[in-house]
């Protein structure tokens, strides 16, 4: 498995892994991920394969008074290639790409019935944090996780 910056020329091997991973309402549009791959405040890291995508991540960062947090908009791993450790190493990537951008942590939601999300979250180091009732599509609630990214760094979202 190799692991490389997003390109351009990505974005349709970007987006079947989106439509192999998540159905209407609660799959991400076109537009709204191209958006995503193309913000100079965003990270996209490809996991490839003998030359195809397994899978993706995206992070973004935002500095808001004065602090810069990190928020881990998806990470996607096509079906046929979970379980191998590509999850964690984009996790790794990203979390590399938010810090380097000055995020002193990092969050997510999860859907609260994601147990292998849950899992793979817990394993790298991510607390709970709260949940947010209604937060996705038919009335499924979210899981709040964070990360601190340095010593000391603030967790809180």
């Amino acid at each position: 498995m190799t692991y490389r910056p997003f390109r351009p020329e990505d974005f349709a091997a970007l987006y079947a892994i989106e439509e192999a991973c998540f159905q209407p309402p609660l799959r991400f549009s076109r537009a709204y991920l191209q958006r995503l791959v193309r913000s100079a405040r965003a990270a996209t890291w490809i996991a490839e394969e003998s030359g195809a995508m397994a899978g993706f991540a995206i992070v973004e960062w935002r500095a808001a008074t004065g602090i810069v947090r990190a928020y881990l908009q998806t990470i996607e791993v096509a079906p046929e290639k979970r379980g191998q450790g590509v999850g964690g190493e984009l996790m790794r990537l990203a979390e590399q790409s938010a810090q380097a951008a000055g995020a002193a942590a990092i969050w997510l939601h999860v859907d609260a019935e994601n147990a292998a999300a849950i899992q793979l979250y817990e394993a790298r180091g991510y607390r709970r944090e709260g949940r947010e009732a209604n937060y996705y599509p038919r009335g499924r609630a979210a899981l709040v996780y964070a990360k601190p990214l340095g010593q000391g760094a603030p967790v809180s979202s």
